[in-house]
């Protein structure tokens, strides 16, 4: 199946929020065409190998009063240190709009049900 988007880049240094969340994420610029706003089913190459991942385009509303957009993915089974190292963020499922949530256990929440989506998503791909 062929990804909607394609983001690459060198993985920046974020303000470590999704890590108290629990969440810890990765942060790419985004340069040049952007995807839409809001939350997709992704999948993360790095040079450890390929992982799944939810990754949000946009503000971040629940946790920051920014305006600058960023791509922030989750990696889905993965720890370790990528600061610095080029990644490969392919976009497959629009998953959800971003939105500002009342408080970060709603926000913890939906990202649970997102990334079971997620999951849920690339294990009907893998059995199709």
């Amino acid at each position: 199946m062929k990804p909607l988007y394609v983001l690459r880049g060198a993985v920046e240094h974020g303000e470590h929020i999704g890590r108290t969340l629990g969440f810890p994420t990765v942060n790419l610029a985004l340069n040049g065409k952007r995807p839409p706003q809001g939350v997709y089913a992704a999948k993360a190459r790095t040079s450890s190998g390929d992982y799944l991942a939810v990754t949000n385009i946009g503000t971040r509303p629940t946790v920051s009063n920014a305006t600058e957009m960023r791509a922030e993915s989750y990696i889905l089974d993965f720890c370790g240190d990528l600061y610095g190292q080029e990644i490969e963020i392919a976009l497959y499922l629009f998953l959800r709009a971003e939105k500002k949530f009342e408080s970060t256990d709603a926000l913890k929440r939906e990202i649970i049900k997102n990334e079971a989506q997620t999951r849920e998503f690339f294990r009907k791909q893998r059995d199709a």
